[in-house]
């Protein structure tokens, strides 16, 4: 019905997301109301198929006063059900484990993740195919091959262990070596490991996420190297069977590009310039999968063949040679937001935000990681958007405090400035209005053997309760995340617990351990947390 109430008000489902934050914002309404929630809620389906779970009562309240309907009503079976050949944009035969098979329709038709045209078109380029080329190859990979066969992919996937990553990682550079050049720490009474390539002078930067501080650059000037070497379109379209099959988000929004980094204490330099999402996901991208596969190997043999890393990572050298490889990447903050004192809990101490990602987001799926974290890309203005805090704030808007429209994924945005003051959250507003009460600083700075990706690690603290008591119920996670933990800065036993998770991203843990270290060095009482020593040589 609710798909049905939409078309008879001759809006599409993005149009109708549109209105309805218009709406929420006009009538007080908490609720938000995202293009793919939407198409699930119209759709009938959760992710991966799955029956559809609740609906967030701030959703249902917003829908119902829209419509004058009960959200059971709206999410009822229509008495006349639309055909699918009407529909402007709805349900998703990609969630049935299948593409449309009518000949010449676009997949952005009739999918909820409509970057898969575009990504299908780009593959036919660079593959150097003819015309739906690599639509067709996805299309019989699914009819080939059982869901249940992808989700029992997907779900092995998410087992691999990141010590296992680790460890595997170090077998391939060499173990000496990558001990050298890799991000481990003492903590407490163990030692911690990861995959990060950082060195000594680019941690602890203390480094204030203001115009000052933060300054990469952006230029339209590529290198010569503007793609990844020789293109594996095997595994390329593999990539994007999965996604079809299990409504993994693909988009071909840009991303920055890392072209050279000036890191110091205090200060971020260095250059970006643009590449295509899909081009980034089809090829450096792989090589995660590609390494959860050879773990997952009974094979020892196996273990060792990893010819994508052979072609696009080979040595710890090719890591750093920026110019000569295509690196994009990101930022991820711990959040620390003040709280008072508590019968239940405590002393007054900091909300700690840790969150287990979904398996719909393209790395790092269902890993724990703080948040937010978002790959750094430009918004609207390729330069001004080019600083890290720029990202920082705008995946804050969005994975925190529920601004869609900010969502780089969720289609078309007709917004010239999503970020203007004037359509700022409320508790974005608030951390805009108060700069003394709240903290932003660059913790560190490294690349991912797991994916070669850059990431910027940050700390985010809210220094002053008051933010908690006027929004704390509202901090409410986006699509990307699959559930969001809180942890208590003054509970030390349960933190050790914490960080000894496997299920962490190796650059989650890598944010929360300098997160953790420079909150501790802040003084504050309210923090009682391990104490974490880098084990790094200069």
């Amino acid at each position: 019905m609710l798909e049905q109430r939409i078309r008879e008000r001759r809006q599409t489902l993005e149009e109708f997301t549109e209105y309805a934050e218009t709406f929420a914002r006009e009538h007080g309404e908490p609720g938000t109301l995202g293009l793919r929630h939407l198409q699930r809620l119209a759709s009938g389906r959760g992710t991966g198929g799955k029956p559809l779970g609740p609906v967030r009562p701030a959703t249902a309240r917003l829908l119902e006063r829209i419509f004058d309907e009960s959200i059971d009503d709206l999410l009822a079976e229509p008495s006349n059900p639309v055909p699918s050949s009407e529909v402007t944009s709805g349900r998703s035969q990609l969630n049935a484990g299948q593409l449309p098979s009518t000949t010449g329709t676009a997949l952005q038709e009739h999918s909820t993740n409509a970057g898969l045209e575009t990504a299908c078109d780009w593959l036919d380029q660079r593959a150097r195919w003819s015309s739906r080329t690599a639509e067709q190859q996805v299309r019989s990979q699914l009819a080939q091959s059982p869901l249940t066969d992808l989700h029992d992919w997907h779900a092995q996937r998410a087992k691999a262990g990141r010590s296992q990553l680790v460890d595997a990682l170090s077998d391939y550079y060499g173990p000496a070596e990558t001990r050298r050049n890799t991000y481990h720490v003492r903590c407490d009474d163990r030692e911690i490991a990861t995959s990060i390539v950082t060195r000594p002078d680019w941690l602890d930067l203390a480094c204030p996420l203001t115009p000052d501080n933060d300054r990469l650059t952006f230029t339209t000037t590529t290198s010569d190297h503007a793609a990844p070497g020789e293109f594996d379109a095997t595994r390329a379209v593999d990539r994007l069977t999965e996604a079809a099959a299990l409504d993994v988000q693909v988009s071909n929004e840009p991303l920055y590009r890392l072209l050279d980094i000036d890191i110091k204490p205090g200060s971020i330099d260095g250059t970006v310039s643009l590449v295509p999402f899909v081009e980034y996901a089809l090829t450096t991208d792989l090589l995660e999968s590609e390494l959860i596969k050879t773990i997952s190997s009974d094979s020892g043999a196996q273990r060792h063949n990893l010819p994508l890393r052979d072609r696009y990572l080979p040595d710890l050298a090719s890591v750093l040679d920026l110019p000569g490889r295509l690196c994009a990447g990101g930022t991820l903050a711990l959040c620390a937001i003040a709280r008072p004192a508590s019968p239940y809990r405590g002393e007054a101490d900091y909300a700690l935000l840790v969150q287990q990602r979904s398996n719909q987001v393209i790395n790092a799926a269902e890993s724990l990681a703080v948040i937010p974290k978002g790959f750094h890309q430009p918004l609207k203005e390729f330069r001004a958007d080019a600083s890290v805090g720029v990202t920082l704030r705008r995946e804050l808007e969005e994975e925190l405090f529920g601004r869609s429209e900010v969502d780089s994924t969720a289609g078309p945005q007709r917004i010239a400035a999503p970020m203007h003051p004037s359509r700022l959250s409320e508790p974005m507003r608030w951390i805009t209005e108060h700069p003394e009460c709240v903290r932003t600083e660059c913790t560190g700075f490294g690349f991912n053997l797991v994916s070669g990706n850059f990431e910027f690690p940050a700390l985010i603290v809210v220094e002053d309760e008051e933010f908690w008591k006027q929004y704390g119920g509202q901090l409410e996670a986006n699509w990307e995340t699959a559930g969001l933990r809180l942890y208590s800065s003054a509970d030390r036993d349960l933190m050790n617990e914490l960080l000894s998770d496997e299920s962490w991203s190796n650059e989650g843990l890598f944010a929360m351990l300098q997160g953790i270290r420079r909150l501790s060095a802040l003084g504050d009482e309210r923090v009682d947390l391990p104490a974490v020593d880098p084990a790094m040589q200069a």
